[in-house]
């Protein structure tokens, strides 16, 4: 997909602060410091729309992005980091569990996670609550290009067995770095966005 317009819209810290309006959307989520600031300058094509960081944690609110006047990216708060207090993680669970129950703009969900390791627990609690909530899930391996091009297969199967990934579920091997992955990316994104 050529990406014309990318705009963020608003960082919403409350329920009430989602935009209104029509367009679809695919929220981002993954742990703190997964590369989702990275996925998204990369897809979009832009250096430094998303602020990427070195504090894991740093997003705290539901970022809207409004794409080609046509649909949003929404990257939402990193989960299973512990430098923030309960209170704040419980706030930040009650806002993502309203938008992914309520929010109907919402077509599905890109998880991502590192392709290096096996899925966390909070990974796979994570992907567990998403089809519990009948919500379409891609998942997206991110930082491929830190192994070997023969580990990468063998590492999407162990994330697909770990998660037990629904057989519709696509999965997509990436990298910021490289771009690996990048269209195969668009198309799955743009399948859940725009075909009913």
């Amino acid at each position: 997909m050529k990406v014309t317009t990318a705009d963020l819209v608003i960082s919403a810290g409350r329920a009430d602060q989602f935009p209104p309006g029509p367009f679809p959307e695919v929220a981002l989520s993954g742990r703190s410091n997964v590369g989702k600031s990275s996925f998204i300058n990369k897809v979009l094509a832009r250096k430094a729309l998303a602020r990427t960081s070195q504090r894991p944690g740093k997003t705290q609110t539901l970022n809207f992005y409004k794409i080609n006047d046509r649909f949003h990216f929404v990257d939402v708060p990193g989960y299973g980091y512990a430098k923030v207090s309960k209170k704040e993680r419980d706030a930040w669970g009650r806002l993502m569990e309203r938008y992914f129950e309520e929010r109907e703009q919402l077509k599905g969900v890109v998880l991502l996670v590192d392709v290096r390791h096996k899925p966390t627990e909070d990974d796979i609690m994570m992907y567990e609550w998403l089809k519990h909530h009948e919500l379409k899930v891609i998942v997206v391996g991110t930082k491929a290009d830190k192994i070997s091009k023969g580990k990468q297969q063998k590492q999407l199967a162990v994330i697909k067995r770990e998660l037990d990934m629904e057989s519709e579920d696509p999965v997509v091997l990436f990298s910021s770095e490289t771009g690996l992955g990048k269209e195969k990316a668009w198309r799955e994104i743009s399948d859940l966005l725009f075909t009913k």
